[in-house]
């Protein structure tokens, strides 16, 4: 590149200038000049990559910060400016040595101490997040960007009312920051505050209207509010000022499936993982490949409530391939090896044998086709040894009462978790009935716990369940299940058990809408919350239909049967 008349100040004032202006192409092209005729002059370089950065050129501007450091190595500016530039290239543990480095420099560096909040986020390390925030903040207590980032490490944490006052003081610095109100609106959501959560994506929207993930959120909240069409709307808004954007496919799919659209359903949450795949094998969706062996597994990040229930397609991908390799969680392998059309059955993290094509278990309704009309719905699809059941048969006791097992919490880590599970205390009612009540419980929360310990009346044998087998053991010694939406559902469906639902008002997208029976379980039966949102309603109900459940089991019993 020819060098440039201008002195060099001059010539690095008018880069400023560029770049302040928006005009980031000619502030790169003076800052290139600049270097070429001085190749340490290091204002330029770390110009050059904050450019690079609005350009979306990432791996250059890294590059530049790096050759600006060897000029400056203690330089916090720059450390914390390389810092940003690599958790954008998703580098987060990188990122986060660099704003340690520039904080032991100057420790008092609110944008640092923010950005290494963002990193700790991104590294789910949100406890450690938040102080960082704090800290921030006790430098700069009007530091609006702080405050914002600390609402969503607080929704993380579930202080949902935290969150909020965090969001509400940011906008209170800067009212009309449409990411801020995007944040807000999330954080209504988790509260339940639906038609405050819109109002406040319209208002980011009115700031921002090219705004895709505002778009997006807008539509969650119209879903809540069971406006699905225009929810349906919004994603796609979305996903015309963002064709490639995953989240808004993801959210527009699980719209779709839950209203029964199944043929767009199931395409559109593909785009979850289209982003995901360690594999160098081809993907496989629904071909017939005979002289083929297919792995299907369990990732990424399956639930074991997904694993049970799209296992039910291994048999038929059997009939299309020459071997079927199975990967799952390692507590659901025991179980899984009853399973028809399985040669081999392999253990998350264990090392997977030769292959030649791969599906996720989640995507092979898409493979399939699926339809409601089409779900392949016989069951049971596991089953449990003789010997197993009879060993658990001995452990539960006479069978002089109908047996019922409980499950009342799923896994507390779900982002889903706050809207499906309840507390024990609330199904207290359920014992006065004259049944046998079992926990199915493997892990119980210490609020449980403490009620569980006060009752004789529900049997529970926590770590005795080894895994998925004991609990289908018992579960098949059972006569009916009664639990929220958690694996024991799938698992009792799937042996054929009856199993009732306690569903919240917008459920999971498989169990539909406004139906009490399940097309994946013909032996479920929902009860679903009204628009109360409140769990009362739903125990009342449970427990009235368990009443003539046990009035009608003790009519078919004989003198005999009830001594046993």
């Amino acid at each position: 590149m020819a060098s440039i008349t201008l002195t060099l100040p001059e010539a690095l004032k008018r880069a400023i200038a560029a770049y302040n202006d928006g005009k980031f192409s000619e502030a790169e092209r003076l800052c290139h000049a600049i270097i070429a005729t001085k190749r340490d002059f290091f204002e330029a370089l770390h110009l050059l990559a904050i450019v690079q950065t609005k350009l979306g050129c990432s791996h250059d501007a890294l590059a530049s910060y790096d050759r600006a450091l060897t000029i400056r190595p203690d330089h916090p500016p720059t450390l914390n400016n390389r810092g940003s530039t690599l958790g954008e290239l998703k580098r987060f543990e990188e990122a986060l040595a660099s704003y340690d480095r520039a904080l032991a420099l100057h420790p008092d560096f609110p944008e640092a101490l923010s950005n290494r909040g963002n990193i700790l986020r991104e590294l789910k390390r949100f406890e450690e997040a938040l102080a960082s925030y704090d800290c921030a903040l006790k430098l700069r207590p009007d530091y609006a960007v702080a405050l914002s980032n600390r609402g969503l490490v607080l929704c993380d944490l579930r202080r949902f009312e935290e969150a909020l006052e965090s969001c509400d003081h940011a906008l209170t610095l800067q009212p009309d920051h449409a990411a801020t109100l995007n944040s807000r609106g999330n954080i209504l959501r988790e509260l339940k505050r639906f038609e405050e959560a819109l109002a406040s994506y319209d208002r980011a929207l009115t700031l921002q209207p090219d705004y895709p993930e505002a778009l997006s959120n807008r539509g969650l909240a119209l879903c809540d509010l069971r406006r699905f069409q225009e929810g349906l709307a919004c994603y796609d808004r979305a996903l015309k000022l963002r064709p490639d954007y995953a989240v808004a496919h993801h959210n527009e799919g699980m719209c779709r499936l839950m209203i029964g659209d199944f043929d767009r359903g199931w395409e559109k949450r593909e785009w979850k993982s289209k982003n995901w795949n360690d594999f160098a094998q081809p993907m496989w969706l629904g071909s017939k490949n005979a002289d083929k062996a297919i792995l299907l597994h369990a990732r990424p990040m399956l639930g074991f409530g997904d694993t049970i229930q799209f296992c039910r397609y291994v048999p038929l991908v059997a009939e299309r391939a020459a071997r079927v390799i199975l990967e799952v969680q390692a507590s659901l392998r025991g179980l899984m090896s009853t399973l028809a059309g399985v040669v081999q059955i392999v253990a998350s993290g264990e090392s997977l044998p030769n292959f030649d094509l791969h599906c996720s278990l989640l995507s092979l309704p898409l493979a399939f086709r699926t339809r409601l009309e089409t779900i392949p719905c016989a069951t049971p699809y596991l089953r449990v040894s003789s010997q197993a059941m009879m060993n658990w048969n001995a452990r539960l006791g006479s069978r002089g009462h109908p047996r019922i097992g409980l499950a009342w919490s799923g896994n507390p880590f779900n982002l889903n978790d706050h809207n499906r599970s309840i507390k024990l205390r609330s199904l207290l009612s359920l014992l006065d009935l004259d049944a046998t009540f079992i926990s199915l419980q493997k892990d119980v929360r210490a609020g449980d716990a403490a009620v569980l310990k006060a009752r004789s009346d529900v049997l529970h044998f926590g770590d005795e369940l080894k895994d998925f087998s004991d609990t289908a053991a018992i579960i098949s010694n059972l006569d009916l299940i009664i639990s929220v939406d958690t694996s024991v559902v799938h698992l009792a469906g799937a042996l054929a058990k009856p199993v009732w639902v306690m569903l919240p008002f917008i459920p999971d997208w498989r169990w539909l809408l406004d139906r009490e029976d399940s097309p994946w379980y013909p032996t479920a039966r929902l009860f679903r919350q009204d628009d109360s949102r409140t769990w009362e309603n739903v125990i009342v109900r449970v427990h009235a239909a368990l009443q003539d459940f046990v009035r009608h089991y003790a009519s078919t019993r004989t003198p005999a049967t009830r001594s046993l």
